[in-house]
Protein backbone atom coordinates (compact mmCIF):
# COMPACT_ATOMS: atom_id res chain seq x y z
CA UNK A 1 0.00 0.00 0.00
CA UNK A 2 1.19 3.54 -0.74
CA UNK A 3 2.05 5.66 2.29
CA UNK A 4 1.31 9.37 2.66
CA UNK A 5 2.40 12.00 5.15
CA UNK A 6 0.45 15.25 5.44
CA UNK A 7 2.23 18.46 6.46
CA UNK A 8 0.14 21.57 7.26
CA UNK A 9 1.97 24.60 5.86
CA UNK A 10 1.72 28.26 6.86
CA UNK A 11 5.17 29.32 5.55
CA UNK A 12 6.70 30.02 8.98
CA UNK A 13 10.06 28.69 10.13
CA UNK A 14 8.52 25.90 12.17
CA UNK A 15 6.82 24.60 9.02
CA UNK A 16 10.32 24.07 7.63
CA UNK A 17 11.06 21.92 10.70
CA UNK A 18 7.87 19.93 10.17
CA UNK A 19 8.87 19.42 6.54
CA UNK A 20 12.33 18.27 7.63
CA UNK A 21 10.77 15.63 9.92
CA UNK A 22 8.42 14.57 7.13
CA UNK A 23 11.28 14.15 4.66
CA UNK A 24 13.33 12.05 7.09
CA UNK A 25 10.27 9.89 7.81
CA UNK A 26 9.21 9.62 4.16
CA UNK A 27 12.64 8.33 3.18
CA UNK A 28 12.44 5.64 5.85
CA UNK A 29 8.93 4.41 5.02
CA UNK A 30 8.92 5.18 1.27
CA UNK A 31 6.07 7.70 1.49
CA UNK A 32 4.89 10.70 -0.48
CA UNK A 33 4.29 14.06 1.21
CA UNK A 34 1.11 16.11 0.87
CA UNK A 35 1.58 19.80 1.64
CA UNK A 36 -1.64 21.41 2.87
CA UNK A 37 -2.46 25.08 3.23
CA UNK A 38 -5.84 26.16 4.61
CA UNK A 39 -7.31 29.57 3.77
CA UNK A 40 -10.38 31.19 5.26
CA UNK A 41 -11.82 32.81 2.12
CA UNK A 42 -12.33 31.66 -1.48
CA UNK A 43 -10.58 34.76 -2.84
CA UNK A 44 -7.36 33.75 -1.06
CA UNK A 45 -6.96 30.51 -3.01
CA UNK A 46 -4.94 31.71 -6.02
CA UNK A 47 -2.40 33.62 -3.92
CA UNK A 48 -2.08 30.62 -1.61
CA UNK A 49 -1.53 28.25 -4.54
CA UNK A 50 1.32 30.43 -5.82
CA UNK A 51 2.97 30.52 -2.39
CA UNK A 52 2.54 26.78 -1.92
CA UNK A 53 4.03 26.08 -5.34
CA UNK A 54 7.20 27.98 -4.38
CA UNK A 55 7.33 26.12 -1.08
CA UNK A 56 6.95 22.79 -2.88
CA UNK A 57 9.72 23.63 -5.34
CA UNK A 58 12.05 24.29 -2.39
CA UNK A 59 11.00 20.98 -0.83
CA UNK A 60 11.63 19.09 -4.07
CA UNK A 61 15.13 20.56 -4.35
CA UNK A 62 15.85 19.37 -0.78
CA UNK A 63 14.50 15.88 -1.41
CA UNK A 64 14.30 15.07 -5.14
CA UNK A 65 13.60 11.38 -4.49
CA UNK A 66 10.28 12.10 -2.73
CA UNK A 67 6.95 12.73 -4.45
CA UNK A 68 5.31 15.95 -3.23
CA UNK A 69 1.68 16.90 -3.70
CA UNK A 70 -0.07 20.21 -3.00
CA UNK A 71 -3.48 21.01 -1.61
CA UNK A 72 -5.11 24.36 -0.86
CA UNK A 73 -8.59 24.32 0.63
CA UNK A 74 -11.02 26.79 2.15
CA UNK A 75 -11.96 26.11 5.74
CA UNK A 76 -10.42 26.20 9.19
CA UNK A 77 -7.47 24.34 10.64
CA UNK A 78 -9.53 22.66 13.36
CA UNK A 79 -11.67 20.72 10.90
CA UNK A 80 -9.76 20.65 7.65
CA UNK A 81 -6.39 19.24 8.66
CA UNK A 82 -8.00 16.02 9.90
CA UNK A 83 -10.49 15.92 7.05
CA UNK A 84 -7.79 16.41 4.41
CA UNK A 85 -5.71 13.64 5.98
CA UNK A 86 -8.62 11.19 5.93
CA UNK A 87 -9.73 12.11 2.40
CA UNK A 88 -6.20 11.68 1.05
CA UNK A 89 -5.45 8.45 2.94
CA UNK A 90 -2.66 9.97 5.01
CA UNK A 91 -0.94 7.62 7.44
CA UNK A 92 0.55 10.40 9.53
CA UNK A 93 0.31 14.17 10.03
CA UNK A 94 3.51 16.03 10.93
CA UNK A 95 2.66 19.48 12.23
CA UNK A 96 4.72 22.34 13.64
CA UNK A 97 3.88 24.27 16.78
CA UNK A 98 5.26 26.98 19.06
CA UNK A 99 5.11 29.78 16.49
CA UNK A 100 3.42 33.15 16.77
CA UNK A 101 0.89 33.11 13.98
CA UNK A 102 -1.10 31.06 11.50
CA UNK A 103 -1.33 27.30 11.75
CA UNK A 104 1.58 27.12 14.10
CA UNK A 105 -0.11 28.91 16.98
CA UNK A 106 -1.23 25.48 18.11
CA UNK A 107 -0.65 25.04 21.80
CA UNK A 108 -2.87 23.75 24.55
CA UNK A 109 -6.53 23.59 23.66
CA UNK A 110 -5.97 24.75 20.06
CA UNK A 111 -3.63 21.86 19.30
CA UNK A 112 -6.00 19.52 21.08
CA UNK A 113 -8.92 20.66 18.91
CA UNK A 114 -6.96 19.82 15.76
CA UNK A 115 -5.73 16.46 17.05
CA UNK A 116 -9.02 15.23 18.49
CA UNK A 117 -10.80 15.85 15.19
CA UNK A 118 -8.47 13.53 13.32
CA UNK A 119 -8.47 9.75 12.98
CA UNK A 120 -4.88 10.02 11.75
CA UNK A 121 -1.96 10.15 14.23
CA UNK A 122 0.07 13.35 14.61
CA UNK A 123 3.71 14.08 15.20
CA UNK A 124 3.90 17.60 16.65
CA UNK A 125 7.32 19.25 16.28
CA UNK A 126 8.94 22.47 17.40
CA UNK A 127 11.94 24.42 16.14
CA UNK A 128 14.25 21.42 16.06
CA UNK A 129 15.09 19.35 13.01
CA UNK A 130 14.97 15.57 13.00
CA UNK A 131 18.17 13.61 13.42
CA UNK A 132 19.48 11.96 10.29
CA UNK A 133 18.50 8.54 11.63
CA UNK A 134 14.96 9.63 12.48
CA UNK A 135 13.06 8.48 15.56
CA UNK A 136 15.53 5.99 16.99
CA UNK A 137 14.74 6.52 20.68
CA UNK A 138 11.04 6.71 21.58
CA UNK A 139 9.81 7.46 25.10
CA UNK A 140 6.46 5.86 25.94
CA UNK A 141 4.72 6.90 29.18
CA UNK A 142 2.63 4.01 30.52
CA UNK A 143 -0.25 4.56 32.92
CA UNK A 144 -3.28 2.70 34.23
CA UNK A 145 -5.49 3.19 31.18
CA UNK A 146 -6.32 0.23 28.99
CA UNK A 147 -5.94 2.46 25.90
CA UNK A 148 -2.20 2.55 26.58
CA UNK A 149 -2.00 -0.87 24.94
CA UNK A 150 -3.40 0.62 21.73
CA UNK A 151 -0.57 3.14 21.82
CA UNK A 152 1.97 0.33 21.72
CA UNK A 153 0.67 -0.79 18.31
CA UNK A 154 1.29 2.67 16.92
CA UNK A 155 4.74 2.92 18.48
CA UNK A 156 5.68 -0.56 17.28
CA UNK A 157 4.73 0.23 13.70
CA UNK A 158 7.07 3.24 13.72
CA UNK A 159 9.83 1.49 15.65
CA UNK A 160 10.04 -1.26 13.04
CA UNK A 161 10.87 1.26 10.32
CA UNK A 162 13.41 3.26 12.31
CA UNK A 163 14.90 0.30 14.22
CA UNK A 164 14.01 2.29 17.32
CA UNK A 165 14.57 1.50 20.96
CA UNK A 166 11.46 2.07 23.09
CA UNK A 167 11.92 3.54 26.56
CA UNK A 168 8.96 2.90 28.84
CA UNK A 169 8.32 5.16 31.84
CA UNK A 170 5.63 4.78 34.50
CA UNK A 171 4.53 6.86 37.49
CA UNK A 172 5.78 5.77 40.89
CA UNK A 173 2.61 4.44 42.52
CA UNK A 174 2.69 3.99 46.29
CA UNK A 175 -0.66 2.22 46.51
CA UNK A 176 0.00 -1.53 46.33
CA UNK A 177 -2.96 -2.27 44.06
CA UNK A 178 -1.98 0.47 41.59
CA UNK A 179 1.67 -0.53 41.76
CA UNK A 180 0.75 -4.08 40.78
CA UNK A 181 -1.40 -2.81 37.92
CA UNK A 182 1.45 -0.67 36.60
CA UNK A 183 3.79 -3.66 36.89
CA UNK A 184 1.41 -5.74 34.78
CA UNK A 185 1.29 -3.00 32.16
CA UNK A 186 5.09 -2.92 32.02
CA UNK A 187 5.26 -6.68 31.66
CA UNK A 188 2.66 -6.60 28.88
CA UNK A 189 4.51 -3.83 27.03
CA UNK A 190 7.87 -5.59 27.28
CA UNK A 191 6.41 -8.85 25.99
CA UNK A 192 4.50 -7.10 23.19
CA UNK A 193 7.60 -5.30 21.97
CA UNK A 194 9.89 -8.30 22.46
CA UNK A 195 7.62 -10.48 20.31
CA UNK A 196 8.08 -7.92 17.53
CA UNK A 197 11.86 -7.85 18.06
CA UNK A 198 11.80 -4.23 19.23
CA UNK A 199 14.41 -3.20 21.78
CA UNK A 200 12.98 -1.75 24.99
CA UNK A 201 13.74 -0.80 28.58
CA UNK A 202 11.60 0.40 31.49
CA UNK A 203 12.02 3.21 33.98
CA UNK A 204 9.92 4.17 37.03
CA UNK A 205 9.66 7.86 37.93
CA UNK A 206 11.16 8.91 41.24
CA UNK A 207 8.81 8.73 44.22
CA UNK A 208 6.76 11.90 44.54
CA UNK A 209 8.06 13.27 41.23
CA UNK A 210 5.65 15.12 38.94
CA UNK A 211 5.07 12.63 36.12
CA UNK A 212 5.16 15.22 33.32
CA UNK A 213 8.51 16.51 34.58
CA UNK A 214 9.74 12.95 34.93
CA UNK A 215 8.83 12.18 31.31
CA UNK A 216 10.58 15.29 29.97
CA UNK A 217 13.64 14.71 32.17
CA UNK A 218 13.87 11.10 31.01
CA UNK A 219 13.51 12.11 27.35
CA UNK A 220 16.14 14.82 27.78
CA UNK A 221 18.58 12.44 29.47
CA UNK A 222 18.17 10.00 26.61
CA UNK A 223 18.30 12.72 23.96
CA UNK A 224 15.10 11.03 22.78
CA UNK A 225 13.66 11.62 19.33
CA UNK A 226 9.97 11.18 20.15
CA UNK A 227 7.50 10.98 23.04
CA UNK A 228 4.34 8.95 22.36
CA UNK A 229 1.13 9.99 24.12
CA UNK A 230 -2.58 9.30 23.69
CA UNK A 231 -5.62 11.53 23.97
CA UNK A 232 -7.51 9.77 26.75
CA UNK A 233 -9.95 12.53 27.67
CA UNK A 234 -11.92 15.08 25.70
CA UNK A 235 -9.92 17.95 27.14
CA UNK A 236 -6.58 16.32 27.83
CA UNK A 237 -3.75 14.87 25.80
CA UNK A 238 -2.43 13.23 28.95
CA UNK A 239 -5.42 11.62 30.56
CA UNK A 240 -3.38 10.33 33.45
CA UNK A 241 -2.26 13.86 34.28
CA UNK A 242 -5.23 16.10 33.52
CA UNK A 243 -5.93 18.84 31.01
CA UNK A 244 -3.50 21.36 32.53
CA UNK A 245 -0.54 19.28 31.29
CA UNK A 246 -1.33 19.18 27.58
CA UNK A 247 0.53 22.36 26.62
CA UNK A 248 3.54 21.43 28.72
CA UNK A 249 3.90 18.13 26.89
CA UNK A 250 3.40 19.40 23.34
CA UNK A 251 5.61 22.45 23.84
CA UNK A 252 8.15 20.82 26.14
CA UNK A 253 11.33 22.83 26.74
CA UNK A 254 13.51 20.04 25.37
CA UNK A 255 11.64 20.38 22.05
CA UNK A 256 11.20 16.62 21.77
CA UNK A 257 8.59 15.84 19.08
CA UNK A 258 5.37 14.32 20.39
CA UNK A 259 3.45 11.49 18.72
CA UNK A 260 -0.28 11.89 19.50
CA UNK A 261 -3.19 9.59 18.73
CA UNK A 262 -6.80 9.17 19.78
CA UNK A 263 -8.04 5.89 21.29
CA UNK A 264 -10.32 3.77 19.13
CA UNK A 265 -13.53 4.95 20.75
CA UNK A 266 -12.90 8.53 19.61
CA UNK A 267 -11.57 7.96 16.11
CA UNK A 268 -13.07 7.14 12.74
CA UNK A 269 -10.44 4.47 12.13
CA UNK A 270 -10.51 1.03 13.70
CA UNK A 271 -6.84 0.28 13.08
CA UNK A 272 -4.40 2.28 15.25
CA UNK A 273 -1.41 1.45 13.08
CA UNK A 274 0.20 4.04 10.83
CA UNK A 275 2.09 1.85 8.40
CA UNK A 276 1.22 -1.66 7.23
Amino acid sequence: MSKNILVPVDFTTVTDCALNHAIVTAKKIDASILLLHVVEEQEDIEKAKALLKKFTEKAKSAAPSITFKELVRVGNIFDDIGDAASENDANLIIMGTHGKKGLQYLVGSNALRVITHSSVPFVVVQLKDAKEGGYQDIVVPLDLHKETKQKLKLVASMAKYFDSKVHLITPNETDEFLKNKVSRNIAYAKQYLSERKIKCEAQVADEGEDFLKAIIKYATTLDADLIAIMNLQKNSLMGVLGSSYEQGMITNEAMVPVLCMNPLVTTKSDIPIMFQ
